[in-house]
């Protein structure tokens, strides 16, 4: 797990990129109670929650779902931005993201203004590094 350059409240794993069949793996750990940037997902979500609780908000800051340790949820394209974090403990959890090469990914500022993106070249440049820290610190 790696911390993403200017995100200091998440970390995560690149797990695979298959472009051919519009399909990014991607593994986050994200802190107890200290959600992530202001977000909108423009891709089909699969979540898998493997640990601890996954907490979504609302952009005002109030709780929209608490999804627990196990739960799996297929969520559409989504214009309406929110944040994430674990509950108690932090979670992990495993995100398929499907469907497109283009914007998977809207990291928006508090008035909803673009920061950035996230697509696939972004997903394959992370993946890059993540085979690269793992290669220089072999288990």
């Amino acid at each position: 797990m790696l911390p993403l350059p200017g995100f200091d409240n998440f970390d995560y794993c690149v797990l695979s990129v298959d472009r051919p069949n519009k399909l990014v793996g991607v593994l986050f750990h994200s802190r107890e109670n200290d959600p992530i940037v202001l977000h909108r997902h423009c891709a089909v979500n699969h979540t898998s929650v493997i640990s601890g609780e996954h907490r979504l908000f609302h952009a005002n800051g109030d709780l929209k779902e608490a999804r627990p340790t196990g739960s799996y949820t297929i969520s559409q394209s989504d214009t309406t931005p929110h944040r994430e974090c674990g509950g108690e403990g932090g979670t992990l959890v495993l995100f398929s993201i499907r469907g497109t090469e283009g914007v998977m990914y809207e990291i928006v500022d508090d008035q909803e203004n673009l920061i950035t993106v996230f697509d696939m070249d972004t997903f394959e440049a992370l993946h890059a590094a993540n085979q690269a820290a793992a290669a220089a610190n072999p288990l």
